[in-house]
């Protein structure tokens, strides 16, 4: 849910963080958006460009000129619930920069507000969640707005050339450019140009041109094309996947190297034991051909000729760490996620094509990704049908789509919100005869004690745990918007040690239903104000991306329910940390992911902590039990002689400091010994976290 809301913040583009002269975050200042029926209307003959994914298309956006010669531009658009309703007026300066801008309306996050000005040779600019200025100059990228119209942005970078152009407030971009693709549309074949962005993420940012180097279309897990090119997206999404790939394989050959699978010797380490929950002071743990030789004690190991050894005072060595919920991002990602000691994940929801060709390169030794178990989404044919899922319209399909993840070498089946809940027991069923996995989001009208009786083995989001104690009316709209809203509005007043939530956790704990938390979401939609970094990105504002610190690290928390305020929300999450608790102490299996970047991880053991986890219990969460449950555990997720080297070595004392797990210092995967900073460089990490 975070990623696809950070996309649709993508899509519509993004910039550095606003801070005041002094350099401190602006206060977030209450807003109320401007209402849909005041927007602008684009006229018929308005450039009309749609949004859409495999799943179908889920809104338009517009392009006219109004009769005073500004640009104005339109956005409607609805993805499950989640409405997007705005507009943006443009003046453009002489030299093609932004002059002015007015964002109105509102996003799946919030108010879209935002007000940007030259004038005097000072440029101004407002949204929902900061302010701020600077010398005028360069080109103005909006934290919002609508996202066709960054276009004269992206004509001017690929006119610049190597020279690029400057940003505001701060920042320099370049573009490189890619292979041509020829297309089909409305108006017959047309030639289209990959190009790649750089200085905006911190990965290189994907567009497709047109034959005259002007923006033609973003292609991501949404898309925005012009309409009538619909057909093509998956020509595009092959062609970006495949030019994205081979950058990223140079990558992967400078890290997989013999010399860094040679034998590795930390000695003087804090060793996490992940099998019996302890920290052991003072050892060492020698690794060679790709497995754990020896363990013992500080000293007291014989390194083979040609072993590397790396000095572990003050620091600890932990297994490979775990993301139990982090769907396979394209490759830019999983090498940020391996910079970040991730070795193993969990992918809940990939689409066949991406799950079999990400699996096979990484086998090849062309893809630096962690070991990934994969899931695949089964939705029922709906409107409110999950993007990339198996969509299906029987409880038939429903078996034949399970049948089909089996024979694909997959790991497991994620059902979601809009199935059919009579479906479940029977695909549920012939998962467990093929040995699957089963988990997922809880159906409309279903309650999660129904969907654990019907065979889940695991719950997916802390929310579906939550929804056992919802109004039905919230239950019956599990598949809307009411699935974040409802807990929002009415959780603060459930009572835990009321028979219908103690007796619920009681069973979860009987039946050793797998609990996928992923509170790390609910602590940045219920308690974030915007103009702050959240908890979990504070530590890496500064050096991943300044848009993405605009966008996303210290934007506003969900838009606020009528009749509720900032602290309502925090009361129910707050509620949610003490159900966590509750499940841990009552034998409930929690495995931690995140639904994000991978890099909330951290914070998410953090807020275990705050719920009455034991360190040691909150890295077990993320390094044996996700191993366990994906049936790996004999080979992987402790640091045992025999198992395969995954390891990680953090700077400080995990023990007592959780936070030291974000400071990784070296990453060992099938045994290859991976320099953390270089990885971060190599990613587009200016630095380490903090």
């Amino acid at each position: 849910m975070m990623r696809l809301i950070l996309i649709a913040a993508l899509l519509a583009s993004a910039a550095p963080v606003a801070v005041h002269a002094h350099g401190e975050p602006a206060p977030a200042a209450p807003s109320k958006p401007v209402p849909k029926e005041d927007l602008l209307k684009p006229p018929a003959d308005a450039a009309r460009y749609v949004v859409v994914s495999e799943a179908g298309q889920h809104g338009s956006q517009w392009r006219w000129q109004l009769p005073d010669g500004r640009t104005a531009y339109r956005w409607s658009q609805e993805l499950r619930g989640w409405i997007t309703e705005m507009d943006q007026v443009t003046t453009f300066a002489p030299d093609g920069t932004i002059a002015a801008m007015t964002v109105r309306g509102v996003t799946m996050s919030g108010d879209a507000a935002e007000e940007f000005r030259t004038a005097n040779g000072r440029a101004t600019w407002k949204t929902a969640n900061d302010a701020g200025e600077a010398a005028a100059g360069g080109w103005y990228i909006p934290a919002g707005g609508v996202g066709i119209a960054n276009a004269p942005l992206i004509g001017a970078l690929a006119a610049a050339g190597d020279k690029g152009l400057t940003f505001l407030p701060s920042g320099k971009g370049r573009m490189t450019f890619g292979p041509t693709e020829i297309i089909q549309g409305p108006a017959g074949p047309k030639t289209v140009q990959l190009a790649f962005i750089s200085g905006i993420l911190p990965s290189p940012l994907p567009v497709w041109l047109d034959e005259q180097k002007r923006h033609f279309a973003d292609i991501s897990y949404i898309s925005v094309i012009p309409a009538g090119y619909e057909g093509a997206l998956k020509q595009l999404r092959d062609a970006q996947e495949k030019a994205t790939a081979d950058t990223v394989a140079a990558i992967a050959k400078h890290f997989l190297t013999p010399t860094a699978k040679a034998p590795v010797l930390f000695d003087n380490v804090r060793l996490f034991d992940a099998d019996k929950g302890e920290f052991l002071p003072a050892r060492a743990v020698l690794a060679q051909d790709g497995k754990i030789a020896a363990v013992g004690a500080a000293g007291s190991l014989e390194a083979p000729a040609g072993t590397r050894i790396i000095d572990g005072r003050g620091k600890t060595l932990v297994p490979g760490i775990w993301d139990s919920h982090l769907h396979i991002g394209d490759d830019w990602d999983v090498l940020s996620n391996m910079a970040n000691g991730i070795t193993s994940f969990r992918s809940p929801g990939t689409t066949f094509d991406r799950a079999v060709d990400a699996t096979k390169r990484r086998a090849e030794g062309s893809l630096l990704m962690g070991e990934p178990f994969i899931s695949v989404i089964i939705d029922r044919k709906d409107p409110l049908a999950a993007q990339g899922a198996e969509v299906v319209s029987s409880a038939e399909e429903a078996i034949a789509a399970v049948r089909r993840v089996k024979d694909a070498g997959l790991w497991g089946v994620k059902f979601y919100t809009s199935m059919n809940p009579a479906w479940i027991a029977p695909a549920a069923a012939e998962a467990h005869r093929l040995g699957l996995h089963v988990h997922g989001h809880v159906p409309a009208t279903m309650k999660p004690s129904e969907a654990v009786a019907a065979g889940y083995d695991e719950l997916t989001h802390l929310n579906f745990v939550v929804m056992e104690s919802m109004p039905r009316e919230v239950i019956d709209k599990a598949n809307t918007r009411a699935r974040m809203e409802g807990p929002a509005r009415y959780f603060k007043d459930v009572d835990l040690d009321a028979p219908l939530m103690k007796n619920f956790v009681a069973d979860l704990a009987a039946k050793k239903t797998i609990i996928d938390p992923t509170i790390v979401i609910f602590e940045g939609m219920l308690t974030q104000d915007g103009g702050k970094p959240h908890p979990a990105y504070a530590p890496y504002m500064g050096i991943i991306s300044p848009v993405i610190e605009r966008s996303a690290f210290t934007s506003g928390g969900y838009p606020l329910v009528e009749g509720l305020t900032r602290d309502d929300y925090r009361k129910s999450y707050a509620k949610m940390v003490e159900l966590v608790g509750r499940l841990h102490k009552a034998g409930v299996p929690i495995v931690a992911g995140t639904d994000g970047w991978g890099i909330e991880l951290i914070r998410e053991l953090e807020i275990y902590r705050q719920a009455g986890f034991t360190p040691a219990e909150a890295l077990r969460s993320a390094t044996i039990l996700p191993a366990r449950i994906a049936g790996a555990d004999q080979r992987t997720g402790s640091i045992v002689v025999g198992k395969e080297a995954d390891m990680v070595l953090v700077d400080g004392d995990a023990s007592t400091d959780l936070g030291a797990l974000r400071r990784v210092v070296t990453v060992v995967s099938d045994g290859y010994v991976m320099d953390a900073d270089e990885l971060r460089k190599a990613a587009g990490y200016s630095g380490r976290p903090k």
